[in-house]
């Protein structure tokens, strides 16, 4: 018998390195976060931060994401499959793929995807992937949402996975093939920036793969996968089995402006696997209100994410217990070659929708409606000649919904963001534009009433110093009956406004999808952004707290007296 002692099995599972492993791997995606906030140029990730970060193992299985803007967090994993396949045995240290395609996996034309392999000792292991959302790219409409598309190729350039670094040499034709059908400069700036983000998360994953070695790491986040997947599950137990329903309208489909379309939702319990099914959603629409499957699939995510008691990981496992299933050809899974670019933003509803089905089943978790999204996207020339594209961030982020115990956020933007579109700071924005801003405040009764109201939105009014912008509006809630929803007897919050006052003394009330050109000089842009709903009975909120927020401005004495029944 040997007296050699046997080497110790290192992939066996170890509770306290699976912990350092996986905070190793959050703390990859803060580090490529921060290198994007400090390197990129455009305000929509500089200060609005619109993107999310994650790092796949090499068959493209979602192990870990930064969630800055949390709808492009699963909507990127179908993206980073199609990699690849497309990719697959041609894959090579120093490759970096591009793609934005929402018939090859996409989520929206404007948030293209950068992915770089992870290799270690010769094997492909893993992906390090940005997804962020690009100033321009291509189509008719500068900024690249036009209300008026009937088909893709109306709205964007379409990038199918495509190599532009091979071997890590750039590939000047394609990436210069891209790059002459967008309009900004700035467009290539961000996507160097999302490059320099991907090459530091390929050196920090492979210093942690040099310490543990590639076998310890695989077993691990399979660890990790098992555990997210025990989480998951039992959260689901908990939830008492049976069907549950609710239905969430759109309002106008960019060709016509009474046009209501619903979404029809039906979430089935059965022990610890949770079912949605989106069967007798409305048909897909002729113009741009259709999300691609993995808009939807994010959307569901980011609301049982919302629901979940304590901190589930955010990755592939989640999956194995939750099935999402949308019937093809309806607005949330269309058939190609469908107008999408206002898919995102579906979101609003969807997550509304999953919110309302699980209100009888989980009513201490669910929160009431939160303001859907109505935005401007503008373009034009400033007063030194110069193109400039921006989306006016701060006039569109309207409040969050109450729930139970809580008021709703204020200012605090689409549910898809999670609160996490940061607001533009003034200043920066007037120097970077050609605005003067004249308003930007809370908007005094625009929360819903409840015993837990609403977040307050905000009113803002910004001149117009130059000649010739163009704005693309495009959201919804500005129709009676699709403002933030109130819950369990909370009240609604108000509706989006938005408007463009002329020099001459004409106000044009804007739709919830339009393109306006020619905006002169001198005109001035003003927004409301309603509130979120309430929730609970109104009159069984303090009535000392209520006293505080008239004192604040925030209540009139007139809602204070009318809906909460506190005499002033």
């Amino acid at each position: 018998m040997s007296s050699q002692a046997a080497a110790p099995d290192t992939t066996r599972a170890d509770p306290v390195r699976r912990a350092v492993i996986a905070n190793r791997m959050r703390a990859i995606g803060r580090r490529m976060g921060v290198v994007i906030e400090r390197s990129a140029h455009s305000p929509l990730l500089v200060e609005g931060r619109d993107f999310s970060l994650s790092i796949y193992d090499h068959e493209g299985r979602l192990l870990e994401q930064t969630e800055y803007i949390p709808i492009l967090g699963y909507a990127t994993a179908p993206a980073v499959r199609k990699i690849a396949e497309a990719f697959a045995g041609r894959v090579n240290e120093g490759d970096i793929m591009l793609h934005n395609d929402p018939y090859s996996g996409g989520n929206q034309a404007s948030d293209w995807k950068v992915a770089k392999p992870v290799f270690h000792e010769g094997e492909h292991v893993a992906w390090v992937v940005v997804n962020a959302h690009q100033s321009d790219v291509g189509g008719a409409v500068p900024g690249s949402y036009n209300p008026n598309a009937t088909d893709l190729w109306q709205e964007a350039l379409r990038i199918p996975p495509v190599k532009v670094y091979d071997r890590g040499e750039l590939r000047d034709d394609t990436w210069n093939l891209i790059m002459s059908n967008v309009r900004l400069p700035v467009v290539a700036d961000d996507i160097h920036a999302m490059i320099g983000a991907c090459n530091v998360g390929e050196q920090e994953l492979r210093q942690l793969l040099d310490r543990y070695g590639a076998s310890v790491w695989k077993a691990t986040m399979e660890e990790v996968l098992d555990a997210t997947e025990a989480l998951a599950r039992s959260f689901i137990a908990r939830i008492p089995d049976g069907s549950y329903s609710a239905q969430v309208d759109v309002f106008d489909d960019a060709f016509d402006e009474r046009a209501r379309m619903p979404i029809k939702l039906q979430v089935v319990i059965d022990g610890d696997h949770m079912k949605f099914d989106f069967t007798g959603t409305h048909p897909q629409t002729p113009g741009y209100v259709n999300a691609p499957m993995p808009v939807t699939l994010s959307a569901v995510l980011i609301a049982f994410f919302m629901l979940v008691e304590g901190d589930i990981p955010h990755n592939d496992a989640i999956m194995r217990c939750i099935e999402v299933s949308v019937p093809e050809g309806t607005m949330l899974n269309p058939r190609f070659p469908a107008a999408t670019g206002f898919g995102n933003h579906l979101s609003d509803q969807i997550c509304a929708v999953v919110m309302a089905a699980l209100a009888e089943a989980l009513p201490d978790r669910v929160t009431a409606g939160w303001n859907p999204l109505l935005c401007a996207i503008v373009n034009g020339r400033d007063q030194r000649g110069a193109d400039y594209v921006d989306i006016l961030i701060n006039a569109c982020k309207g409040g969050g919904g109450g729930t139970a115990g809580a008021d709703g956020y204020s200012h605090i933007g689409l549910i898809a963001s999670g609160g996490a579109i940061a607001a533009q700071d003034p200043e920066m924005f007037e120097a970077m534009n050609p605005f003067l801003v004249r308003k930007f405040e809370y908007r005094q009764d625009s929360a819903g009433p409840g015993e837990w109201r609403g977040g307050l939105g905000v009113e803002t009014e910004l001149e117009v110093l130059s000649d010739g912008m163009q704005a693309s509006i495009f959201g919804d809630g500005v129709v009676p009956g699709s403002e933030a929803k109130g819950l369990l007897g909370g009240g609604d919050g108000e509706l989006n406004h938005a408007e463009l006052r002329y020099p001459d003394g004409r106000v044009h009330v804007l739709r919830g999808k339009e393109l306006v050109s020619g905006i002169p000089r001198g005109a001035v842009y003003r927004q409301v952004a309603g509130g979120g709903g309430g929730y609970g009975d109104p009159r069984k909120r303090s009535p000392e707290r209520v006293r505080e927020e008239v004192e604040d401005g925030f209540i009139s004495i007139d809602v204070a007296r009318e809906r909460y029944g506190v005499q002033l």
